[in-house]
């Protein structure tokens, strides 16, 4: 099977295809040689020597530890051999600038990290006579410690806490919990007395076990009830629409009890002041209420006009609750994407370190040390790198999204299921690498084109915030939103389109034109499934979150080390939800994929003999019931010769 290019057929049959064409090789190509791109980033990080102060570390003038070193110009202590002195020594660890989350004090490299507590400077002036390790700065000998008048600022702060060397990175790390308490807090930034400050991290450190075990407690829960949820999503819809209506029953009520109420206010309102002001409040309601009373009016309609659509959303689910006992294999697929993610999350920030010891060392003026600074092309490196953990973070997440496509739209289109192929999610997988991976690259480079302006915005509002008037506060806010509603409905046209490309084998452009056609055909039925889909799935989440959450606090009750434990609690509270939403999500791409299948089955087939319907017997029973009710004729023209045939003996055509 040879790989065709950007080659379509002219007239598609919208099943699976046994021959495939290769889709936008030139984005697949554009992406590997942007991939090139990131990794010459990090050979230039490890060849310019970033790489090894990052991990051997370096001092306070330039110098990396545990090797030779160069003069730097207008550095005194400069260009010395360290390759004794291996690790990286702090002589305030607690010297932190909480702003800009940097060590103010003085760094040195020595050979050995202080094995015991020094309290004195005597006990300094042993140390670095029995281990040949100087705790003070190079110029100051060891003999100097006690009677040097620059002591206070050139050795460290008394008393000196027992250290532990860290085996990769070189550092001595105090071992006194002080200290560690104290650079949490410069990361975490909380508002409160120390005491009550030390007592909430105690908490989370004292807890961590726990905290572990409560996500995979959710990880559990999330399992479970993606095979559960297609039995309560009917009752779930139905308390969705009920809570909408009472909530816009209430609201209009309480609109016009408080148009009534300062209405009647008006008559006791003296100041001309005062009742201009309060006038204007009056018809500010009257105004809401009005709207409030025609939106209470319209919804019910709509409600009544999309019931049947509800009912296609709960089919939708119980089908999707049976594609994943025939495909068990989907629900594990969110854990293998995660663990991608992490695997280049972990390259990304240690390049993204690398950068951070890259560039020319540059002479701090206010406290003599020499830091590392970007300037020139290492600025724009980071630009290309910061566009690199966007662009391929959303590629590996399309890639998720396109193999759930092949796999669900190969069990849809399967007639006789109890014979479909044993590996369909391998199956898809194979497809993805040997034919898509160019149209994924392009998709996923859509939204990237969004997200990066949708930062930078984001960004610019967070500097600016409290500096800028009213008028362009809320410029920025709408451009925000603008952005985001535009990511999400990308986000939303693109998992449509891998699935038309899992079963045309078209391009990406192609695929998305032609799935956005079908879905404005269902304009009604998209907007029931985005409503009343979501909600189901969001009740879900919160199921998930409320079961652990119990679960938490009947275990943290029971934890005496400290008293106070709501912020673990909240802690796995967020990280359940995090659980169930990336579990679920895989939920909600297979419901997405299984309407846009039910949507084509239903235009190119009429159940006829040689148009029968591929659909689920769930599905096929509310396409009977909703031409019993609405009397709707059957499709019988099909002259666009793009019907839908059986396949051959039950099989997938995978």
């Amino acid at each position: 099977m040879e790989c065709c290019g950007s080659a379509e057929k002219p007239e598609r049959e919208w099943r699976p295809l046994e021959e495939r064409c290769c889709t936008d090789i030139l984005w697949l190509i554009i992406f590997l040689l942007f991939c090139f791109g990131m990794m010459f980033i990090c050979g230039f990080a490890i060849a310019s020597g970033a790489a090894s102060r990052l991990v051997s570390g370096y001092d306070s003038f330039g110098n990396t530890c545990g090797q030779r070193n160069s003069p730097i110009a207008g550095i005194p202590l400069s260009g010395r051999d360290q390759t004794q002195y291996k690790y990286v020594f702090v002589l305030e660890p607690c010297n932190i600038d909480t702003e800009y989350r940097k060590i103010k004090s003085m760094v040195l490299c020595v050979s050995k990290c202080p094995d015991v507590p020094l309290v004195s400077y005597g006990s300094l002036q042993n140390f670095a006579l029995q281990n040949g390790s100087l705790l003070c700065s190079y110029d100051l000998l060891p003999d100097q410690y006690t009677t040097s008048p620059e002591k206070a600022t050139k050795c460290p702060k008394l008393p000196v806490p027992k250290s532990s060397s860290l085996p990769i990175f070189h550092r001595c790390a105090p071992i006194h919990i002080a200290c560690h308490l104290k650079f949490s807090e410069a990361l975490i930034t909380f508002i409160g007395h120390d005491s009550t400050q030390h007592g909430l991290l105690a908490g989370v450190m004292t807890s961590k076990e726990i905290i572990v075990g409560l996500c995979l407690l959710a990880l559990v829960l999330s399992f479970i009830l993606m095979f559960v949820i297609r039995y309560i999503s009917a009752v779930l819809a139905w308390i969705f629409t009920g809570v909408v209506i009472l909530g816009s029953l209430g609201g209009t009520g309480g609109l016009w009890w408080l148009y009534a109420d300062h209405r009647k206010a008006l008559s006791t309102t003296m100041a001309s002041n005062e009742l201009q002001v309060a006038q204007d409040n009056v018809h500010a309601l009257l105004i809401y209420a009005i709207i409030a009373t025609v939106f209470t009016v319209v919804l019910p309609l709509l409600v009544f006009i999309m019931r049947k659509r509800v009912a296609l959303t709960i089919a939708l689910f119980h089908v999707a609750g049976k594609v994943f006992i025939r495909l068990p294999l989907l629900a594990i697929q969110p854990v293998w994407t995660f663990l991608a993610l992490m695997c280049f999350w972990v390259y990304w920030v240690m390049v993204l370190l690398f950068l951070g010891t890259a560039g020319n060392p540059v002479k701090n003026n206010q406290t003599g040390f020499v830091e590392f600074h970007m300037s020139g092309p290492l600025m724009i490196t980071t630009f290309y790198h910061f566009v690199g953990v966007i662009w391929i973070s959303r590629f590996i997440l399309a890639c998720q999204q396109m193999t759930v496509a092949g796999a669900v739209v190969t069990y849809y289109f399967t007639r006789d299921k109890s014979k479909m192929h044993g590996t369909p999610i391998l199956t898809s997988v194979f497809r993805l690498v040997r034919y898509h991976l160019g149209t994924v690259a392009k998709g996923s480079f859509t939204i990237t084109q969004v997200k990066i302006p949708h930062l930078i915005a984001m960004y610019i509002h967070n500097r600016l915030k409290g500096k800028e008037n009213a008028v362009a506060r809320c410029l920025q806010k709408i451009c925000i939103f603008c952005l985001w509603c535009l990511e999400k409905c990308l986000s939303y046209v693109n998992q449509n389109a891998y699935t038309a490309t899992a079963i045309n084998s078209t391009s990406y452009s192609t695929s998305a034109r032609d799935a956005l056609l079908i879905l404005v055909d269902n304009a009604l039925r998209v907007a029931a499934i985005s409503t009343v889909g979501e909600f189901i799935l969001f009740m879900g989440k919160i199921l998930v979150v409320s079961c652990t959450a119990f679960v938490g606090v009947l275990t943290l009750n029971y934890q005496r080390e400290y008293t106070v434990w709501v912020v673990p609690l909240i802690i796995v509270c967020g990280l359940a939800f995090l659980v169930a939403d990336c579990i679920l999500s895989i939920f909600e791409n297979v419901v997405d994929v299984l309407f846009l299948c039910f949507a084509i089955d239903t235009k190119h087939n009429d159940g006829s003999p040689g148009r029968e319907f591929y659909m689920d017997k769930a599905l096929m029973e509310f396409v009977k019931s909703s031409r019993k009710a609405q009397a709707v004729p059957s499709r019988s023209d099909g002259t666009d010769g793009r019907e839908m045939r059986p396949m051959a003996g039950g099989q997938s055509s995978a």
